[in-house]
């Protein structure tokens, strides 16, 4: 081959690895969803013993006989407030249940052998989503597709991206972009704790816009811009009291960015930042969560090759109605972990999904691990490795079923890392006068805007 024929090749052949699309499910595999697997793409049917058991769905919304008030900031009420845990998992007895335990949760059992347990609680799958949702699932699956080498999704309307993935790249934007809040109102407090069991304590208002999950955008092609917008004032400590930051998420990496803008109340400027996500510090964490660590992995996946290794039976944190209630943080918040009592544990159906940094790419992250929920797509515990193959660090996060939005919503998250023995407790909202607010809508895309920065700070 001469080698103008081999330049012309290889140019054709960058073109199309830059357009390329991964293929959409058959329509015969499609019609599965809401038959044997749920609209997300979930096993209906339980396991073999009944451990885990079949999706029920039989609440949507508020169960019956519950007295609440949605969008307006009510704690939500266990509905499972009465059950006492099946058992409880323990350094004696871990090896029991090894096979049901993530490699992080392991960790810690060998770290804080006297501290650290699982209580084990009846597992459940009775809240659904909305029938338009679920609508909208299966027209993605037919319809939605990965291009631009992993960077975009095109024919993607809401819901859930791929709920019959095939590729691992597939299953990182199931992670990226699950149903959640349309709307989001939050005061959040987040605690550094040291091995000590000192804290070092910080506290942000955050308001948050997510346009595509907007009832009235169900449907709605996504179209190429703005996905999602993020505003946060910083409240403690005193010292960073005003600072306002403002950040832009793409609908497709391959054309944009994030985008970010702060204001410094001590110069009374806004500027852009040059890069804002992926293993930047998240602000008030001592330097020890990533901004792409929020809820477990979020932004652009350009800088890991994806892989699905497969399904697995694993006690994770779900139906977490009592760790995200009112309750002290003193109560809570313990040396060496979270006090195991508030905790509750199911057995789930899980996606494993592993990303591996990319050659040439940098992440304090060499490789994460995802426990994935079946039901949801939300990830419910996170491994991540260090550059040595070392595991790091180990992270839980405790969703609930939102009653206001008729979907999951992600409450406290802990973050351990097992070198120092210190841990974060993030999206802390307990002793707060008000829970999170939920879909309750009024927000507009100028309030997040570089130019309302100023005006929020002062």
């Amino acid at each position: 081959m001469t080698q103008l024929r081999w330049i012309r090749w290889t140019a054709l052949g960058l073109a199309l690895a830059a357009t390329c699309a991964w293929a959409k499910v058959s329509p015969t595999e499609a019609e599965r969803l809401g038959k044997d697997l749920t609209c997300m793409g979930a096993i209906k049917a339980g396991n073999k013993d009944g451990s885990i058991p079949e999706f029920s769905g039989k609440w949507l919304g508020t169960p019956p006989g519950i007295p609440y008030k949605p969008h307006v900031g009510e704690f939500s009420p266990d509905p499972y407030a009465n059950e006492k845990p099946l058992f409880v998992i323990t350094v004696a007895n871990m090896a029991q249940y090894a096979s049901k335990l993530s490699e992080g949760e392991k960790a810690m059992f060998k770290k804080y052998p006297k501290t650290f347990r699982m209580p084990i609680y009846p597992s459940h799958r009775d809240f659904r989503y909305e029938d338009a949702v679920c609508e909208v699932a299966k027209k993605n699956a037919l319809e939605a597709e990965v291009t631009n080498n992993g960077l975009a999704v095109k024919g993607f309307k809401g819901a859930i991206p791929f709920p019959i993935p095939k590729t691992g790249i597939e299953a990182a934007w199931n992670m990226i972009m699950p149903h959640r809040a349309w709307t989001e109102e939050i005061d959040r407090d987040t605690a550094v704790v040291g091995p000590d069991g000192k804290i070092v304590w910080s506290r942000t208002q955050n308001t948050n816009l997510v346009p595509i999950n907007d009832p009235k955008a169900m449907g709605q092609p996504l179209t190429d811009g703005v996905g999602a917008y993020a505003l946060l004032s910083v409240q403690k400590p005193e010292r960073e009291k005003g600072t306002v930051l403002t950040a832009m998420e793409p609908t497709s990496y391959y054309k944009d960015k994030r985008l970010a803008w702060i204001y410094d109340p001590g110069t009374r400027r806004v500027r852009q930042l040059p890069e804002f996500g992926f293993d930047q510090p998240m602000a008030g964490v001592n330097g020890r969560m990533t901004i792409d660590s929020d809820r477990l992995f979020n932004g652009s996946p350009e800088r890991y090759d994806w892989k699905i290794l497969g399904k697995k039976e694993i006690y994770v944190p779900i139906d977490t109605y009592k760790v995200n209630g009112r309750l002290k943080y003193e109560d809570l918040l313990k040396p060496e972990n979270a006090n195991p009592d508030y905790m509750r544990y199911e057995l789930r159906r899980v996606w494993v999904v592993e990303a591996v940094l990319k050659s040439g790419f940098r992440h304090l992250y060499a490789k994460r691990i995802n426990y994935v929920d079946e039901d949801t797509w939300h990830i419910l515990l996170a491994d991540y490795y260090d550059g040595r193959g070392e595991l790091w660090r180990t992270a839980v996060a405790n969703y609930y079923y939102a009653y206001d939005m008729k979907a999951w919503e992600i409450g406290v998250s802990f973050f351990y890392e097992l070198s120092s023995g210190s841990y974060i407790a993030y999206n802390l909202f307990q002793e707060m006068p008000k829970a999170p607010i939920l879909d309750r809508g009024g927000l507009r895309p100028a309030q997040f805007s570089p130019e309302s920065l100023r005006s929020l700070g002062n």
